[in-house]
């Protein structure tokens, strides 16, 4: 098999922020695990909790840094030492309140959008040329201050839309893993709509 995949999910640690806006990285990396029956452990050494499965003959470590959003780059540049992961194998799943709920967008590089999760990954990788899939959150009734949409918790309302979002971009990973991130553009950013009918389950 090639070198391993990582594909890592940004939010902060803790029942404090377990299932919020901001942790919409960690819920999607956690589908992934759901998804290949891959177990997490925490990993002390590198602060993050880590999930490894074989998808496709292809080896993925899924992670989960422990260090909070604005200090995650430590965390996702120590597991990319120690398992020589090299940046066109490496995937951030992470919150944009820029795009609605609903709408997911994968790049193959680019600037962080004032994310500080994406700030931290860049300054410990020393490069912006990896990819990173946005999961968009909104930015609730309030344009200026978003902190508490942010760090608030999915409305019920909203759980029907939330779940349709994290198995398409689970099905986005899988595309990228086995075909690439062009193909996985082209076939799911966009809108994601109830019920979901797009996409190939692995």
């Amino acid at each position: 098999m090639d070198s391993v995949h990582l594909i890592i999910g940004l939010g902060n640690p803790g029942a404090k922020y377990a299932r919020t806006r901001h942790n919409i990285g960690f819920l999607s990396v956690e589908a992934l695990a759901a998804r290949w029956a891959a177990s997490w452990r925490e990993e002390r050494t590198f602060e993050a909790r880590l999930a490894g499965a074989s998808v496709g003959g292809q080896r993925v470590l899924l992670c989960e840094p422990l260090t909070f959003m604005n200090a995650s780059g430590a965390a996702v540049r120590a597991v990319a030492d120690f398992h020589r992961v090299p940046v066109e194998r490496l995937l951030v799943l992470m919150d944009d309140a820029d795009l609605p709920l609903g709408e997911i967008r994968l790049r193959p590089s680019g600037g962080t959008g004032g994310h500080h999760g994406l700030e931290s990954v860049e300054q410990y990788l020393g490069t912006r040329e990896y990819a990173r899939l946005r999961l968009g959150i909104g930015r609730g009734p309030g344009l200026r201050e978003i902190t508490g949409h942010v760090l608030g918790r999915f409305g019920s309302e909203e759980k029907p839309l939330l779940e349709a979002v994290l198995q398409r971009a689970a099905n986005q990973v899988v595309c990228w893993l086995q075909a690439g991130v062009q193909k996985a553009m082209n076939d799911f950013n966009g809108r994601v709509d109830l019920p979901e009918t797009k996409g190939t389950s692995q």
